[in-house]
This record gives structure tokens, C-alpha cells and sequence, in this order.
């Protein structure tokens, strides 16, 4: 029994209308969709953008391509004729249509800055003129300001005849007549005043302002700590540049964690959907941190040379040497990423290196202490039950293990907690300390601390 099309996914029915070419079918399909509902259907399969953007209101069009992501968009831009490329593109918000453009090939960019309306393309090559990971990357220049003199009457009447082409009006930006910012207002103040009442009466000087130049992480915290839709964003000069909006922060928010995350797993930051990517690109990211993790194990090897008196002396000793090498490089990895994320969330900083490393003191030694006991007790128990014989010194090779998980461990901690704080003072991405790079370090000092523990406690015995 066949389905009716109200009964179908919504993939399904845009496939039934479009093969029956029923094009008020598809244009009330649409209208009744979500937005997020048809970006899922471009994200499927990008070829039905030529079909859906010729359907929708051009308003609905660029609400819709602003959510989807980077590859995406560049897949829909390619399946559209220049027409509606450029209406589509007119229609975009100057920061989503920046940041759309920042990610592409400088000559993409040239071309699709030609089909922008004179007013729109001086915004966006305004906008890419700032440096790429500021403020001004982020911010819009829609937005509504008024003069201190008016009053409420004349705020409403041009909020009227010019609101429409703001980012928002939640709130309203008071300027004097040099452009520069005095105070903003949320719109409710001139709606529960009387239209007589004067701005100047309104405005109060609790206002928080962005530098142009800031890094966006900044507006991250700022928003973070405070209650506010939107934020100003001005120069040195206290200028009035534009504004940045609430929703501008969460998407970037979002793709700095996502970069964050895959740092953390010892990969560069991909700048596509990893089903969109293509393979020798994913290649290039992942083999360059693969190489650099490939040499720092070759310094393991190197270590273990050094002590291959030692390890020939007592066979014992290397049966160990993947436990206390993963136990310092996992106890690094735990305290790396830890640390990563409270520096992500402001709840680290810097300054509290000191504190951080008297935690990570005692947290470290602690948990050396658990696992060195571990250590000892399994030494113990397959010597007692006579799973496998360590020799008569089996104590001293026990206490060899837990002194030397212990000082891993704790090193392990050490490093880990350190080397994020270390990038973020020399202006780096603490990202970059990745779970593997710290992991790396450890297992070649974790070979020196093992041997060097194993030299004190077995010399003139077993050595």
C-alpha cells in the first residue's frame, strides 16, 4: 500500500512533488518546514538547492544558508545560476556572508565580491579587512543608532523606517554627532516611556563595549559574564563600528571547541565536515602531527638503548615498560585535557600557574601512590601464587615498579598541566598540547625516570 505524501519523510515528499513537477506542492512544503528542517534537506543531497531557493522568499533562503556549514554552502553557491547567487548573497547579513567568504580561495572571493550591490560589498571588503579571529570578523554593521537630543517619538518612527535592515533591535545604540558611542538602550525603555521623554533621559552609562581588534574570544567571556543580546563594537577612537549579536558568538563558540577538540586528539583543525573532506587533505592534516609524535617515540627507542645494559642484566625490568610508560603518558593526557577545557571556560588562566602546579603536586602524587601500591600488590600476589617468578629480590623489584609509578605519574602530571599554560604565554593555542603530544613527552622521560629509580634500588643486587 502505497504512502501518502503527508505520511512520507520530508525528503520523500520534496522527491514526490518535484518528480510531478507541483510546484505550489512544494513551495507550501517548504513554507510549513522549519529552517533547520530544510537545511537538513540541502545537507542531504546539495542539488536540491537550484529547486528550493527558487521557491522560497529570498529572507527564508539566506536564513536557511547561514545555518548550514562551510562545505556545504560552497556546494549549494556552485549548484546556483550567478543571479541568484547574487540575490542570495545581497540578502546574507554582512558577518555570515564574511565569514562565509573568509573560508574560500581568494579567487572565489574576487568573484563572488563582483555580484554584491555596490553598499554590500563595501561592508563585507570592510569586514575582511580586519584581522582574521577578531572582533571585526565578527561583527555587523546593521545595526539601529540614534542621537542623545531625540526623543522616544523620533527613536520609534526610525526604528519604523530603517529596523528592517538591522541585525536586531532588542537593543538601541545612542551615538553623538562624531559617531562616537555613548550608551545603548534595550528597546523596551522607549516602549513603556512616553513619546516625549528625551533619549538623554534613558541612557544610564552602564555599557560594555568591544574593540574592534579583540580577539573573539573575548566577546565569548564578555557575553559569557553578562546578560546581553548583543554587544557594540568600537575603535581606539571610541567609534561606533557595528555590533555583534548573541547567536554570531555561539557559532563561533562552537567551531573553536569543535577545532579545539580535534587538536586535542593530535590533528590539525579540520576546516570541513569530515564526510566532505577530501582524503589527501585529511592525509595532510593528520600526517604532519603523526610525524612529529613518530620522531618524539624514536627518542623512546633511543632511551631504551641506553639502558640496554640494564634491561639485559634484569629481563624483569622490560616486562614493565609499556605499564609505567602508558601510566605517566595517560596521567599527562588527563591533566593536558583537564586544563585545556578550564582555560576553554575562563576558569584557568596564566596567572595561576602556581596553583595549578601545587594541585597538580599533591593530585599527582596521590594518584602515583594508588598505582604504585597497585604496582606493588600485583608483583606480590603472581609471585605468592606462583603465576610467574621474579627471583628472590621479587621485593625490591616491586618496590622498583611503585617508586617508579610514582615519579611517572607525578612527572606525567606535571608536564601535562604546564605545557597548555606554557602555549598560552608564548600567544599559542593551548589546543595544541594535544592528549598525544603530552603523551609523547612522558613516555621518553618516563623511560630515564624508570631506569634511573630501577638503578637506585637495584644496584650491587640485581645490577
Amino acid at each position: 500500500m502505497a504512502l501518502l505524501p503527508e505520511q512520507m519523510e520530508l525528503q520523500e515528499q520534496f522527491d514526490h512533488f518535484l518528480k510531478l513537477n507541483d510546484r505550489e506542492q512544494l513551495i507550501a512544503l517548504l513554507d510549513e518546514q522549519q529552517i533547520s528542517d530544510v537545511a537538513d534537506l540541502l545537507t542531504e543531497d546539495p542539488e536540491y538547492a537550484f529547486t528550493i531557493f527558487d521557491l522560497m522568499p529570498i529572507h527564508r533562503s539566506a536564513s536557511v544558508f547561514k545555518i548550514l556549514d562551510q562545505g556545504v554552502q560552497e556546494d549549494v553557491i556552485k549548484e546556483l545560476p550567478p543571479q541568484k547567487t547574487a540575490e542570495l548573497l545581497n540578502e546574507l547579513p554582512a558577518d555570515d556572508r564574511t565569514s562565509f567568504l573568509e573560508e574560500l580561495p581568494s579567487n572565489a572571493v574576487k568573484e563572488l565580491i563582483k555580484l554584491l550591490d555596490p553598499e554590500e560589498r563595501r561592508k563585507t571588503l570592510s569586514l575582511l579587512g580586519y584581522k582574521e579571529g577578531s572582533v571585526g570578523r565578527l561583527m555587523t554593521p546593521d545595526y539601529i543608532a540614534v542621537y542623545q537630543n531625540w526623543s522616544v517619538l523620533n527613536v520609534l518612527e526610525y526604528i519604523r523606517n530603517f529596523g528592517m535592515d538591522s541585525e536586531t533591535i532588542d537593543v538601541i545604540y545612542v551615538i553623538d554627532e562624531d559617531g562616537k558611542f555613548i550608551d545603548d538602550v534595550r528597546i523596551r525603555e522607549f516602549i513603556l516611556h512616553g513619546p516625549d521623554v528625551l533619549v538623554s533621559d534613558l541612557i544610564d552609562g552602564r555599557f560594555i563595549t568591544l574593540n574592534v581588534n579583540d580577539d573573539q574570544s573575548v566577546a565569548n567571556d564578555v557575553f559569557k559574564m553578562n546578560n546581553r543580546v548583543a554587544l557594540p563594537v568600537v575603535d581606539n577612537n571610541n567609534i561606533l563600528l557595528g555590533i555583534i549579536t548573541i547567536d554570531d558568538v555561539l557559532w563561533m563558540t562552537n567551531e573553536e571547541y569543535t577545532a579545539d577538540i580535534q587538536q586535542i586528539g593530535g590533528t590539525e583543525a579540520l576546516d570541513e565536515p569530515y564526510l566532505d573532506i577530501a582524503i589527501p587533505k585529511l592525509v595532510r592534516k593528520r600526517a604532519g602531527w603523526l610525524v612529529i609524535l613518530f620522531l618524539g617515540e624514536m627518542l623512546t627507542a633511543t632511551a631504551m638503548q641506553f639502558f640496554q645494559g640494564e634491561i639485559e642484566k634484569v629481563v624483569v625490568l622490560s616486562l614493565f615498560i609499556p605499564l609505567i610508560v602508558s601510566s605517566g603518558g595517560n596521567s599527562g593526557s588527563q591533566a593536558s585535557t583537564l586544563i585545556i577545557q578550564a582555560m576553554a571556560l575562563g576558569e584557568v588562566t596564566v596567572k595561576d600557574w602556581w596553583r595549578v602546579m601545587r594541585r597538580e603536586l599533591v593530585s599527582g602524587a596521590l594518584l602515583g601512590v594508588v598505582l604504585g601500591s597497585i604496582g606493588f600488590i600485583r608483583i606480590m600476589l603472581w609471585q605468592n601464587l606462583h603465576i610467574y617468578n621474579y627471583g628472590p629480590h621479587w621485593q625490591l623489584v616491586g618496590v622498583t615498579i611503585s617508586v617508579s609509578l610514582l615519579g611517572i605519574v607525578l612527572w606525567g602530571s606535571l608536564m601535562g598541566s604546564m605545557f597548555p599554560i606554557l602555549l598560552k604565554k608564548l600567544k599559542r593555542d593551548p589546543a595544541a598540547s594535544s592528549a598525544p603530544f603530552v603523551a609523547t613527552l612522558v613516555d621518553v622521560t618516563g623511560i630515564v625516570i624508570y631506569f634511573s629509580v630501577a638503578y637506585i634500588f637495584l644496584k650491587g643486587v640485581l645490577l
